[in-house]
């Protein structure tokens, strides 16, 4: 029996990743500027490139890669990760016609300015977007607890009513879905704004707003209670937000035992010298969505 009766394709889904771009936006004597990590991966009628080796049906990747590079010179929305994202994905969709769904993710690189004394039918497009932070490190060395936890046989874990916070943060977020028109003009997307939905630019500072500033006021019970008033309010200020994720890893940093000589530097109050240790560590993650989804 021959070994092409035995299988058949799923799922085929291909492109290019780590396609990186800086843009500069002149403005006068301002410039302004991105860079991107950007990936771009496609979906459609390409199942023979991998079961008959048709190569007819295949976008090259370089192909992908240069069409990244088109917009990224052409493009209103390039400083705009999420707007950016959507025109990307819309355009290779567009162009191509056996091509089904593209899956871009734009990963910006965060540079800041130093101040001295900002499927159905072709003609009826659905844009999915799920934008974020990555890689967030953040540390308070007080105004956290961890008490009144379950206690068993096992349990060595000392509660303290004072200790350090710290934690690389992941969030992403996802919009409602985006109802986008084929181009007619490819230079651009057609546009329609909404406050706290894709359109909105003010999104992003909103929610890293949300996640520095929850960390810091909030006196934290645990992380999943300081999580989670953190995706509510990412929920409350972007009403087109329909689901946030965040995953927080705690950095422990553990008091070191100072007993041998006569010092107390475990106790909450007297602790001042600490060891950071990297593993094993504890992770947070949790999902919230919006009830009136």
């Amino acid at each position: 029996m021959p070994a092409s009766s035995l299988s058949e394709l799923t799922t085929a889904r291909y492109g290019k990743t780590k396609v990186r771009v800086f843009r500069i936006v002149r403005e006068g004597k301002w410039h302004h500027i991105v860079e991107y990590n950007v990936e771009a991966l496609l979906e459609g009628e390409i199942g023979t490139s991998y079961t008959e080796a048709d190569n007819s049906v295949v976008v090259a990747t370089d192909s992908i890669k240069n069409i990244t590079y088109y917009l990224a010179k052409i493009s209103p929305h390039i400083l705009n990760a999420e707007k950016f994202a959507l025109h990307l994905g819309t355009f290779l969709v567009s162009k191509y016609a056996h091509i089904r769904k593209a899956f871009v993710t734009v990963e910006q690189l965060r540079w800041t300015r130093i101040h001295v004394d900002g499927t159905a039918g072709k003609d009826k497009l659905v844009g999915k977007v799920t934008s974020g932070i990555s890689d967030l490190l953040v540390l308070k060395s007080t105004g956290s607890a961890f008490e009144n936890f379950y206690h068993d046989e096992f349990t060595t874990l000392i509660p303290v009513d004072d200790r350090i916070f710290s934690t690389s943060i992941d969030l992403s977020y996802t919009f409602a879905d985006v109802q986008l028109k084929a181009p007619t003009d490819e230079k651009k997307l057609s546009e329609e704004g909404y406050a706290g939905s894709v359109w909105d630019e003010e999104v992003p500072t909103r929610a890293r707003a949300a996640t520095l500033e929850t960390f810091a006021l909030d006196e934290s019970a645990s992380v999943q209670a300081t999580l989670y008033k953190m995706a509510e309010r990412v929920i409350a200020e972007n009403v087109f937000v329909n689901c946030v994720t965040y995953a927080l890893p705690n950095k422990h940093y553990v008091p070191v035992d100072m007993k041998y000589i006569g010092i107390d530097n475990t106790t909450p109050a007297k602790a001042d010298v600490f060891m950071p240790i990297a593993h094993p560590r504890y992770v947070c993650l949790s999902i919230v969505s919006d009830l009136f989804e």
